[in-house]
């Protein structure tokens, strides 16, 4: 079902209304955009609503900044400190904690519900996409350990990618490396901007720009690959690039992503993690993270699992100098 991301803000903000979530008549309640994003039968009764309704509201404000994600769950009283019994209740603890008027308060929550609703949309989208592909599914990402090293003089991505066979006779992987306001935006990216070394798991059979940013490549195996089988690759990345953030954006699922950052120096004095945001939003400030202190030696590892095709993953900081996009994905 292609859900409206209008449809279903205006569900959303209906249902926040009186006790929100823990509303005894959640069943009468929750619309039918609401209940297709969340993968509800019609013949759902409260207690399963409720529980259907609560993870994917958790897991939709993951993709949201900090103060849009905290206005959206005092909204439901899924926040721990707004478990108010109205929903007036709940906007005046929200106006309190945001330091701000009530009015205020009203408008984050309901930009926050503009937000989520998009997010939920796409989401869905992206879901239904993967299932009428499914018979054309071909492979996906089990691991993917990415080593940045920005104290080069031209910096450098280390990529080790660990893929399983979802179908058979595999004989290529199609990735792609987005350039970030990158300095040769809106020109074809030559072999010289960007240096591609394969160290093991296949040969570079060819790149083509995909738009004015992104180069695709297709890497060819060994040999093909039968259903379920591993197989492990290593590649090295090298171009000057302008903006500072590095994020992994999958067109493929990922299970698990492992990245290392080694700064140069001076240190920046902002590093935040980025899960599950729009990629747009990985360079924009309002898109915030959880705040990450660097080590002695001025790096930083942060982990993600189970990456949602579409979505950006990984870390921005606040410094000037060189920064680099994500990895092919």
């Amino acid at each position: 079902m292609n859900i409206s991301a209008a449809d279903l803000a205006g569900e959303l903000k209906l249902l926040r209304r009186g006790r929100g979530i823990s509303a005894p008549q959640l069943a009468e309640r929750a619309g039918p955009a609401l209940r297709a994003a969340c993968g509800m039968a019609d013949d759902d009764e409260n207690a399963e609503i409720r529980r259907r309704t609560t993870e994917c509201l958790s897991e939709w404000t993951r993709s949201l900044p900090e103060d849009l994600r905290t206005a959206v769950l005092a909204a439901f009283g899924l926040h721990p400190e707004a478990t108010k019994p109205f929903y007036q209740d709940r906007v005046r603890w929200l106006a309190r904690y945001l330091e701000r008027d009530d009015r205020t308060a009203r408008r984050r929550i309901d930009e926050g519900l503009e937000r989520l609703a998009e997010v939920a949309a796409a989401s869905t989208r992206e879901s239904d996409e993967t299932e009428s592909a499914q018979p054309s599914k071909r492979w996906h990402t089990e691991e993917l350990r990415v080593t940045l090293a920005l104290d080069q003089p031209v910096p450098e991505v280390f990529e080790f990618r660990r893929i399983v066979a979802d179908a058979d006779d595999i004989a290529e992987l199609d990735l792609a490396l987005t350039l970030t306001d990158s300095v040769y935006q809106g020109e074809a990216i030559g072999a010289d901007a960007l240096r591609v070394d394969v160290f093991h798991g296949g040969r570079l059979a060819g790149r083509v720009m995909e738009s004015t940013d992104r180069v695709g490549m297709s890497l060819q195996l060994p040999t093909p690959l039968q259903r379920h089988d591993k197989h492990e690759t290593a590649m090295r990345f090298r171009a000057a690039f302008t903006h500072p953030h590095f994020v992994c954006v999958p067109r493929h699922p990922v299970d698990r992503f492992d990245l290392h950052v080694r700064f140069d120096l001076p240190i920046p004095g902002e590093i935040v993690r980025l899960e599950r945001v729009f990629q747009d939003d990985a360079s924009d400030d309002a898109a915030r993270g959880t705040l990450l202190t660097p080590d002695a030696s001025g790096e930083i590892h942060v982990q993600f699992r189970n990456l949602t095709p579409g979505f950006a993953y990984g870390v921005r900081w606040k410094s000037p100098g060189p920064g680099l996009p994500g990895p092919a994905n």
